[in-house]
C-alpha cells in the first residue's frame, strides 16, 4: 500500500508563492505517474499538472505558466512550484499516483490519492 503526503500548503497573500511537496511511502516510485489536483468548496476535483513515469511533464492549459511541477525520484517526492497566485487558485490540493497507463490529466489514472492540503490565497 502507497501512502501519499501533502505538505506545503498555507496561507498566502495574491501575487505569492508556494512549493508543495508529495512523498510517496512506496520503493518504486519512479515507475509511478504522478498527478496535483485540486477542490474548491462546490467544485469538482480539477486537474492541474502531472509528471509521467517517464518524466514528461503536462499542465491544465489555464496555468501553465504559473505553476511547475517537478519530481525528485531519489527522494521519492513530487513537488508543485505555484507563483504569481490568485485568490481563484484557493482549494485543497492533492497529490495522486497512478501506474495504469492513462492520461496523467485523468482522474481515472490514479491509485492513491493524498489526504490534500489546503491552499488559501488571499486578496
Amino acid at each position: 500500500q502507497v501512502q501519499l503526503v501533502e505538505s506545503g500548503g498555507g496561507l498566502v497573500q495574491a501575487g505569492g508563492s508556494l512549493r508543495l511537496s508529495c512523498a510517496h511511502s512506496g520503493r518504486t516510485f519512479e515507475s509511478y505517474d504522478m498527478g496535483w489536483f485540486r477542490q474548491a468548496p462546490g467544485k469538482e476535483r480539477e486537474f492541474v499538472g502531472g509528471v509521467y513515469s517517464g518524466g514528461r511533464l503536462y499542465y491544465a492549459e489555464s496555468l501553465k505558466g504559473r505553476f511547475t511541477i517537478s519530481r525528485e525520484n531519489a527522494k521519492n517526492t513530487v513537488y508543485l512550484q505555484m507563483n504569481s497566485l490568485k485568490p481563484e487558485d484557493t482549494a485543497v490540493y492533492y497529490c495522486a499516483a497512478g501506474f495504469r497507463g492513462g492520461s496523467v490529466s485523468s482522474l481515472n489514472n490514479y491509485n492513491y490519492w493524498g489526504q490534500g492540503t489546503q491552499v488559501t490565497v488571499s486578496s
